[in-house]
C-alpha cells in the first residue's frame, strides 16, 4: 500500500491536465514513469496540459522523461503544452531542450530579402572573398619564389612540369589532332560547294592558332592536372598534413602549390603550340584526301594566312588558362572540412569551375584581342 501511495503521488489526472508531483529525479522515475505512461495511453482527450507547478526537483534525466511523455501524447495526436513550475525548473527545461521538434515553438520564418541578403553575404564571405585572396597569396608567392632559391624545393619544379605537360602531350596531341581533323572535314563540304577549297587553309590556320588550340589544350589540362591538384590538397587537408607543414614552420601554398604553378605557366605556352600544329596538321590531312590540296600548296597558303601575333595571342591565353586551372584546384583543395567522402566532390566541382572560367575567359580574352 506504501509503495501505490507513492506513485499516487507522484501524478494525477484531473479533466485535460496531468499535474506531476514531488521530485522528477531518477530514483522517482524508476518507480513511477510506468505508471504514467500507462495512463497516458489510457487517455483519450484532444489536448492535455502538462502541469509542473508541483514539481519540487527536476534533474535531467527528469527533463528527458518530460519531453518524453509530450512526444507520446503528440503521436496520439493530441495538442500538449507544458505550463507552471518554478524559474529553476524552467530554466532547466530551457536548457535540455530540443529545438525544432514537436511541441517547441518553431522560429518564425525569415522574409525573401533577408534570406536573399544572408545568401549574397555567404557568397562574398566565404566563396568570392576568400577565392580573391588565395589567389593573391598564390601570385605573391609565386613572384617572389622566383627570386629565392633557396626556398625552393630541389626538383619540385622539374617534377610538376612533367607530371602536368610533359604526361600530358599524348592526350592533347590526340585531341587537338581529331579537331582539326573534324573541323575541316565539317567545312570541306560547303566550301567545295562555293569552290573556295583554298580557304580550308584559312579557316584550319586561323581557328586552331587564336582559339581552339588553346582552349583544348586549357580544358584537356584542367578535367586532368586540375582534379589532380584538388584531389591531392584536399587528401592532405583530411589528412591534416597541411596543419603539419604549418607546425613545422612550412607555408603550404608555397610547399604545395607555387611548384604546380610554376610548373603550369611553363608548360602550357609549349602544349598549346603543340595542339596548334597538330590540328592544323588534322586540317591538312582533309584537305589533301577531300579537297584535292597537294601538302605543297597548304603549307604555302598556311604561310599567308598565318598572323605572328596569333601565336603570341595564344601564348598570353595558355598562361592565364594556367593561373586559373592552378588557382581553381587549389581553392576547392583547400575547402576540404569534413572526411575523406568530401574529396570526390570538391575534385569534380574543381574540374567544373575550372572550365567554366577557363571559357569565360577565353571569351572576354576574344572581344579585347580581336
Amino acid at each position: 500500500m506504501a509503495g501505490k501511495e507513492k506513485k499516487a503521488k507522484s501524478y494525477h489526472f484531473e479533466d485535460n491536465i496531468l499535474e506531476l508531483r514531488g521530485k522528477f529525479t531518477i530514483s522517482e522515475l524508476n518507480e513511477s514513469l510506468y505508471e504514467i505512461e500507462k495512463s497516458i495511453n489510457e487517455f483519450r482527450h484532444d489536448s492535455l496540459v502538462i502541469d509542473l507547478d508541483q514539481i519540487t526537483y527536476v534533474d535531467s534525466a527528469g527533463v528527458t522523461a518530460i519531453y518524453y511523455l509530450r512526444d507520446r501524447l503528440i503521436e496520439q495526436g493530441m495538442n500538449v503544452e507544458i505550463k507552471g513550475g518554478s524559474e529553476d525548473i524552467k530554466r532547466k527545461l530551457e536548457l535540455f531542450s530540443q529545438k525544432g521538434i514537436h511541441g517547441e515553438e518553431q522560429v518564425s520564418k525569415t522574409g525573401f530579402f533577408e534570406r536573399m541578403g544572408t545568401g549574397l553575404a555567404y557568397v562574398y564571405d566565404e566563396i568570392i572573398a576568400s577565392f580573391f585572396q588565395l589567389a593573391a597569396d598564390i601570385t605573391y608567392w609565386s613572384v617572389t619564389d622566383l627570386f629565392k632559391r633557396q626556398t625552393r624545393r630541389k626538383g619540385e619544379f622539374a617534377n610538376q612540369a612533367v607530371l602536368i605537360g610533359v604526361n600530358a602531350v599524348l592526350i592533347v596531341g590526340a585531341m587537338s589532332f581529331i579537331i582539326g581533323l573534324v573541323l575541316a572535314l565539317q567545312s570541306a563540304a560547303q566550301l567545295r560547294s562555293f569552290g573556295a577549297n583554298i580557304y580550308i587553309v584559312d579557316l584550319t590556320v586561323i581557328a586552331m592558332m587564336s582559339e581552339m588550340g588553346p582552349l583544348i589544350t586549357a580544358i584537356m589540362v584542367a578535367g586532368r592536372s586540375g582534379s589532380s591538384i584538388a584531389a591531392e590538397i584536399a587528401t592532405m587537408k583530411v589528412t591534416n598534413e597541411t596543419d603539419a607543414l604549418r607546425t613545422m614552420g612550412l607555408n603550404p601554398i608555397r610547399f604545395i602549390i607555387v611548384p604546380k604553378m610554376h610548373g603550369a605557366l611553363v608548360t602550357l605556352p609549349f602544349l598549346t603550340i603543340i595542339a596548334d600544329v597538330l590540328g592544323i596538321a588534322g586540317g591538312m590531312v582533309i584537305a589533301v584526301t577531300s579537297l584535292d590540296i597537294s601538302p605543297m600548296v597548304f603549307i604555302h597558303r598556311m604561310q599567308e594566312a598565318f598572323l605572328s601575333r596569333d601565336i603570341l595571342f595564344g601564348v598570353i591565353k595558355s598562361l592565364v588558362f594556367a593561373y586559373l586551372i592552378v588557382i581553381t584546384g587549389s581553392y576547392f583543395g583547400f575547402r576540404v572540412k569534413q572526411g575523406a567522402d568530401v574529396v570526390g566532390k570538391v575534385t569534380t566541382q574543381a574540374v567544373v569551375v575550372s572550365i567554366s572560367l577557363v571559357i569565360i575567359a577565353d571569351s572576354i580574352m576574344g572581344l579585347i584581342f580581336y
